[in-house]
């Protein structure tokens, strides 16, 4: 059976060029990077050209690129390090209710030592409202952070009005940009983004490496202690190679995201409209416009998403039930009960994201596949409420 990937919000395949320009420095430029010494020359280029590749895909500056070891680290290293450098001026950190654990958690760790938080509803679609988060600030406020678009159901977030919010406001803004860096457009400065955190096994770069943009003049304190690299942001010694790999894969993503984008919204459309035509009681989530262009996320009344995720990977097809961070966790997804969702429907969710190498066909395979399965776990289920007597509606 050929298996189909269709989980590219949990990662990416690694690109094949990417690789090719890892590969030397595992073999031939091997050297330390904070070394004086020719080896460690040429590993310092490789990472300053990094830099550059993906700074250029934000429409930053090479030296506000600090390099971090994962996205959660980057979030890890904005949330703290703001809340330690900025603690005499305030206490109080605004976010929304549909982060990734990445912040929610790190918000929550902050709270054990005093910093207050506030999670901003969203709409049924999964918006956060500008205005909201103009209410919300106060006189304590030191950061807002909202993430660019949702995991696991593709809502792209008013990032630039919040930003300018903000701004006008005169507090920091961070945004978990996870999702989004590589398969949408973004400016920082545009946007009014003072911090963004990216990973870059979400753009068919490797695993293990991720970057922090941090807009000049934007002071935090360090995350990591223990030497002076990343210009003393972050010790430690470079992933040499896993940056490269980054840099390769913003270039690549630079290039051709607006052919990707075109493909792969495409495919996403196929699935929405060939799922919705095809089965009742079943409730696209997040925005239905304002999405990702690879994400198509659901809930199906009457069966468990976990269920149907493993009938679906019998048949071949590799799909997510929601963040892969939080897969086989019992309980229903936090964003999805923010939608204001029952708790049964919640647990019924299913996602599925498509990437720059899947193909149409594979999606008319799914769309033969998801209503057979969809109608035998339904068959199975002793009560299968309709779906407009378990959702609120306005």
């Amino acid at each position: 059976m050929e298996r189909v990937y269709f989980d590219h919000a949990a990662t990416t395949p690694t690109r094949p060029e990417v690789l090719q320009a890892m590969l030397p420095y595992y073999t031939e430029h091997w050297g330390n990077p904070s070394s004086l010494h020719l080896e460690g020359v040429a590993a310092l280029e490789g990472v300053e050209r990094a830099r550059t590749h993906l700074a250029t895909l934000l429409g930053a500056d090479s030296d506000e690129i600090v390099f971090t070891g994962s996205g959660t680290e980057a979030d890890n290293h904005a949330l703290a390090g703001v809340a330690h450098a900025l603690g005499d001026k305030g206490d109080h950190i605004i976010t929304s209710a549909i982060e990734h654990h990445a912040i929610h958690d790190t918000v929550e760790h902050l709270g054990r030592v005093g910093v207050r938080a506030t999670h901003l509803p969203v709409d049924e679609a999964g918006l956060v409202d500008p205005d909201a988060v103009r209410s919300a600030i106060t006189d304590r406020t030191i950061l807002v952070s909202v993430m660019h678009a949702n995991n696991e159901m593709g809502t792209i977030e008013p990032i630039a009005e919040i930003g300018a919010v903000c701004r006008e406001r005169g507090v920091l803004f961070h945004t978990d940009a996870v999702q989004t860096v590589g398969h949408v457009p973004i400016d920082v400065r545009r946007m009014n983004i003072d911090l963004l955190s990216l990973s870059a096994h979400k753009l068919y770069g490797p695993k293990g490496v991720g970057a922090l943009f941090m807009r000049d003049g934007v002071t935090i304190t360090s995350y990591v202690h223990g030497g002076g690299q990343e210009s003393g942001r972050r010790a430690s010694t470079e992933n040499v190679a896993g940056i490269v790999g980054l840099g390769e894969a913003a270039r690549l993503a630079g290039e051709e995201m607006e052919q990707e984008t075109a493909h792969t919204s495409g495919l996403r459309d196929q699935i929405i409209g060939g799922i919705l035509g095809a089965i009742p009681d079943v409730l696209l989530t997040g925005h239905p416009t304002q999405r990702l262009p690879n994400s198509a996320s659901f809930c199906v009344a009457g069966i468990e998403g976990e269920a149907l995720l493993l009938d679906l990977d019998q048949e071949g097809f590799a799909v997510s039930t929601g963040s892969a961070c939080t897969s086989g966790v019992s309980e229903p997804s936090h964003v999805l009960l923010a939608l204001g969702l029952p708790p049964d429907i919640a647990r019924s969710s299913i996602r599925i994201t498509v990437g720059r190498g899947n193909t149409a066909e594979e999606v008319d395979r799914l769309l033969e596949v998801f209503p057979r399965i969809v109608k035998r776990l339904r068959d199975m289920s002793a009560h299968r409420p309709a779906l407009a007597e378990r959702v609120p509606h306005d």
